[in-house]
């Protein structure tokens, strides 16, 4: 186990509960209701700060997606934004609760495919998980001691709009890729303590099978090749899946220094890391017209792409 810990490339991570709420024997309703708690205080937080880097009133968003896997809420965390910022009591919402580490990448698929369908208009996808939540205290599998050795909580927020005059990167396109049954290889069981960690240590062989049919048809599609992308935006599952994306893209030439920083200094936050990552991109401020690859896989199993220019 120590060395699983040691290994796994992450040197830090944040929770929304204390250590020793970690490690205590609570129920599964305890743990959720401290999931509902914090989770209606990082939406806010991560909604707000968003809106304070680009000066946009929250009754200005006209599309609302919030996404996470971790935890259980009815309503969904979207409702307590609308009342908490008074937001249009007309603004279009989504929760999207199935979709594990894919549902970051879902979200701005989803908000793109909105604005594309609806001129000058503004959406924001808030990316909300704790896995720490899902902590199973008397699990002693080998699957639970690597989600606990990899995992963090985390929230992020992602602004898009469709207005003329917007700034910021541009989504040129965007896919999803859904693997044949492979159902079973990640993902939860809800058991009577909470959410068991399903995941397949085969994971890193098969997004390595599937790789060439993931990449190179969509960038062909979009008339470009992997050596026109400057900027790889890539989710970090985990040491393993990085270190096997780390080895196909080799070839071309490039790195993914940036996944591998947010993994060691978040850990996997399951759909918000991707989002940390693409952060960490836009804050460099690109060259204007630099091209960057998204990707992220998930549950089903499946992988999302969005493909950026700058």
């Amino acid at each position: 186990m120590l060395k699983i810990f040691e290994g796994a490339g992450v040197d830090r991570r944040y929770s929304i509960m204390d250590a020793h709420e970690v490690f205590m024997k609570t129920s599964f309703e305890e743990r959720n209701d401290i999931y509902v708690r914090e989770m209606k205080q990082l939406s806010r937080k991560a909604l707000q700060n968003a809106l304070d880097k680009v000066n946009w009133r929250a009754d200005s968003i006209d599309f609302l997606i919030t996404v996470s896997c971790t935890g259980i809420m009815i309503p969904s965390v979207d409702a307590y934004l609308i009342n908490d910022f008074q937001m249009k009591q007309d603004v279009v919402r989504l929760p999207v609760t199935e979709m594990g580490c894919a549902a970051g990448v879902s979200g701005v698929i989803y908000a793109k495919n909105f604005l594309k369908a609806n001129p000058n208009k503004r959406a924001a996808v808030v990316a909300l998980e704790s896995p720490t939540a899902t902590f199973q205290l008397s699990d002693y599998s080998m699957v639970n001691i690597v989600s606990a050795a990899i995992f963090g909580d985390g929230a992020a927020c992602v602004l898009l709009s469709s207005e003329e005059n917007s700034e910021g990167a541009t989504i040129l396109d965007e896919a999803m890729y859904h693997f044949y049954d492979a159902t079973t290889m990640m993902g939860f069981k809800l058991v009577n303590t909470g959410l068991q960690m399903i995941l397949d240590k085969e994971v890193p062989q098969k997004i390595a099978d599937h790789f060439p049919q993931i990449i190179h048809p969509f960038l062909e599609k979009n008339g470009k090749t992997i050596d026109q992308i400057d900027h790889l935006i890539f989710h970090p599952g985990g040491k393993k899946i990085v270190q096997t994306v780390e080895t196909l893209f080799g070839d071309s030439g490039k790195n993914i220094d940036d996944t591998k920083e947010t993994l060691r200094l978040y850990g996997n936050m399951s759909s918000a890391t991707v989002l940390y990552v693409l952060e960490r991109f836009m804050d460099k401020k690109p060259k204007k017209g630099e091209l960057g690859l998204m990707l992220s896989f998930g549950p089903g199993f499946s992988a999302q792409r969005v493909l950026i220019e700058f």
